[in-house]
């Protein structure tokens, strides 16, 4: 199952502590990737938004906003994809049984559209590590109308 985390030869990865604020490292990397592998701009806003909600997730779900624990980013070109990989030090969580977000139950909770998100905009997401890492695999080429 964990076909896009298999033997990872990163292009470029980065470790930060778990605080809020350095999603906007997270935020950096995924800029200078997509710039210099001419990531299509079709892609570019689905990139941005599930990357940052697996950052956000690491950072408050994964590591507790413990500062002492990090959040790992990285990336490498597999191909015409560029796959992300995101990871925290926490215990991971059951990523197979999620509450559906767009249950009437669920629609108006503030929290639990993180994952649906991943899943809606990649092309394949793969967690592992108990749901501790998150892969995510995205096209280079343009979206085809």
């Amino acid at each position: 199952m964990a076909a896009l985390t298999e033997d990872v030869q990163y292009t470029r990865r980065i470790d930060f502590p778990a605080k809020a604020e350095n999603i906007a490292l997270a935020e950096k990397l995924i800029d200078e990737a997509c710039q210099k592998h001419g990531v299509h701009e079709s892609h570019y806003g689905n990139i941005l938004i599930a990357l940052t909600e697996a950052v956000n997730n690491a950072i408050h779900h994964g590591n507790r906003l413990d500062p002492s624990k990090s959040v790992g980013l990285g990336y490498q070109v597999k191909g015409d994809k560029i796959v992300f990989v995101v990871s925290d030090e926490g215990p991971g969580f059951d990523f197979q049984h999620l509450p559906d977000p767009t249950d009437p139950q669920n629609i108006e909770k503030p929290h639990g559209r993180g994952v649906f998100l991943m899943r809606a905009l990649a092309d394949s997401v793969e967690f592992s590590d108990n749901g501790a890492t998150v892969a995510m695999a995205f096209g280079l080429q343009p979206v085809k109308e």
